[in-house]
């Protein structure tokens, strides 16, 4: 589906799919520009009252799988620019049933994909990713982690380079590891105990992306395609 690109918002691509694997995958590639309300642009880098232009680009993926046992997952990579530029992102693992294989085999990838750019980013990245991805108010964390990063600057040719070539790798790594994760666990057998403790989860991870995401934020505040925006939320959950 191409959202309508009009004029001075800009648009992008929305794919919702649903499968008997995938029981809701949702992408959306999107370039917006336009400008920040002043209390809204205070809280953005880079941006100010007296120069609320921006202009972000970026790929976001969600996976809500029909296996409780296959965890979900979340995948974004962007480039903002406001009076600054910087590139930010990061994947991260979301499992209802969690498996100590999954989450080192996740962590793994990730971590080997910062060590190949920086040794500081792994450590650094996947603290930041345990931080963000918290529920205050159940006192849980969202998931088992992987790696979220912000505020990767591009002051100049060189460093936008540099932090390209990590993003991109960032995607790269989640596109060679996720596949792997889904065909150790998709065709396991789950009891309606599973299925509940799943639809239960994805409670938590609704709350989650509807009251602290900042990606859901950023979107309402900037005037997005509302379906794009919420295309994260799981396709069924409950509530106890």
């Amino acid at each position: 589906r191409v959202d309508p690109s009009g004029e001075p918002g800009g648009g992008g691509v929305r794919g919702v799919m649903k499968g008997k694997v995938f029981e809701k995958v949702g992408v959306n590639v999107s370039t917006v520009r336009g400008n920040f309300a002043p209390e809204f642009a205070a809280t953005i880098n880079g941006a100010t009252a007296e120069d609320p232009g921006f202009c972000a680009t970026g790929i976001s993926l969600v996976a809500h799988m029909a296996n409780p046992h296959v965890p979900a997952v979340h995948m974004n990579t962007r480039f903002l620019v406001t009076g600054k530029a910087w590139f930010g992102g990061g994947a991260d693992l979301n499992p209802p049933i969690p498996y100590a294989q999954d989450t080192e085999d996740f962590h793994a990838r990730l971590r080997a994909t910062c060590a190949a750019h920086n040794p500081t980013y792994y450590e650094r990245f996947s603290k930041w990713a345990e931080d963000y991805f918290y529920i205050p108010h159940r006192g849980v964390h969202r998931g088992v982690g992987g790696i979220f990063y912000d505020h990767l600057e591009c002051p100049d040719e060189a460093a936008f380079a540099r932090n390209f070539a990590f993003t991109k790798d960032v995607g790269e790594a989640f596109l060679d590891v996720f596949p792997r994760l889904v065909r150790r666990r998709m065709g396991s057998e789950y009891t309606d105990a599973d299925k509940r403790t799943q639809l239960e989860w994805r409670g938590r991870y609704a709350e989650f992306n509807l009251v602290y995401d900042r990606g859901t934020l950023f979107g309402l505040k900037t005037g997005g395609n509302i379906d794009a925006i919420l295309m994260s939320l799981p396709p069924e959950a409950v509530w106890t």
